[in-house]
């Protein structure tokens, strides 16, 4: 049995779970988030949700754990939410923000342009003396994520020098050069 699948999500004091022909619906005082699930049954009880499987099927059994995790963030994402930092390491990358529109100066001929989508919140910080920072806040913990890599595959960190774009707080491993 998923040992992270059968402990109970404990539902906090302003927050709706419901749950409805194979999709779960989660509001709190953030907004909303929908999630379709299949092979497991969702539960209230309470203040708590269980998300259960009927059978030790491959299927079940590698979606049993999974959708606990999504649920749980789900709650904490219309409670709290989530927040990522990415840092621009190099001489002339630049990042500055219009709205929704993050724009990125890395190195290439042209600036990057990217439309950030409505449910994330883009906020860029520009310190003289300090690398550039583009914070990331959303509820939805699956979207931030693929958005942060997504600004983060424009220019990974190499290894020699440790340019590009990184997680705040990442550990890059880094090489020696050539020996002389």
């Amino acid at each position: 049995m998923s040992r992270i699948g059968k402990s109970p999500i404990v539902i906090p004091a302003g927050v709706t779970v419901e749950v409805k022909d194979g999709i779960i619906t989660v509001k709190g005082k953030n907004g909303q988030l929908t999630q379709e699930f299949s092979d497991v049954t969702v539960t209230v009880e309470g203040d708590q949700v269980l998300v259960e499987r009927s059978s030790d099927h491959k299927d079940q059994r590698a979606k049993h754990g999974l959708y606990r995790s999504l649920i749980n963030n789900m709650i904490v994402g219309v409670t709290e939410g989530f927040t990522k930092s990415l840092e621009l390491v190099g001489v002339g990358y630049r990042a500055s923000n219009q709205g929704q529109k993050l724009d990125l100066a890395l190195g290439f001929s042209h600036n990057i342009v990217l439309e950030v989508a409505p449910e994330v919140i883009v906020e860029t910080i520009s310190e003289k003396g300090k690398n550039p920072i583009v914070k990331l806040t959303s509820l939805d913990k699956q979207l931030l994520g693929a958005v942060a890599a997504k600004i983060r595959g424009f220019r990974r960190p190499e290894p020699y020098k440790g340019k590009g774009v990184k997680f705040v707080g990442e550990v890059l491993r880094r090489k020696a050069g050539k020996s002389a």
